[in-house]
């Protein structure tokens, strides 16, 4: 089992094979097959989630396979709260919601890696509350 409270350093990811065996690794699946669908399902739908502005430059730290997942859909008016993002994994892939917890955490967590602090902190302040934590970060709530 793979501890998920241990950081991940930034990988070294230039293809798509690369990126697929990271998220093999976070999500300590059993086979290639169930890394890769875990990706390809949360990139398309979180593809779906960002800003226009937002999409293109979490592309461009993707392979391009990656890249084109991400960016394959238009983006939806509002996006969804992280836990309704789970669920439309859930819904998509007929997974319980633990294990569609589980897939987005492994997938969101490389791609946090990937994309570095600064991005990933612009991409959490224009999403709704719950994303942190699917991203491997602390939610914080603002000061009262």
């Amino acid at each position: 089992m793979h501890p998920r409270n241990e950081p991940l350093s930034a990988p070294a990811v230039s293809t798509y094979t690369e990126l697929v065996d990271k998220v093999r690794l976070e999500g300590a699946y059993h086979t290639r097959e169930q890394a890769e669908e875990a990706l390809r399902v949360v990139l398309r739908e979180l593809g779906r989630q960002l800003a226009d502005r937002d999409r293109p430059d979490l592309a461009a730290r993707l392979p391009l396979e990656a890249a084109l997942l991400l960016t394959s859909h238009t983006t939806e008016a509002r996006p969804s709260t992280g836990l309704g993002f789970v669920k439309a994994i859930a819904a998509h892939t007929g997974a319980t919601p633990g294990v569609a917890r589980w897939d987005t955490g492994s997938v969101l967590t490389v791609v946090a890696a990937l994309a570095g602090p600064d991005l990933i902190t612009r991409i959490l302040t224009r999403l709704p509350p719950g994303w942190a934590l699917l991203f491997g970060r602390a939610e914080l709530a603002p000061a009262a």
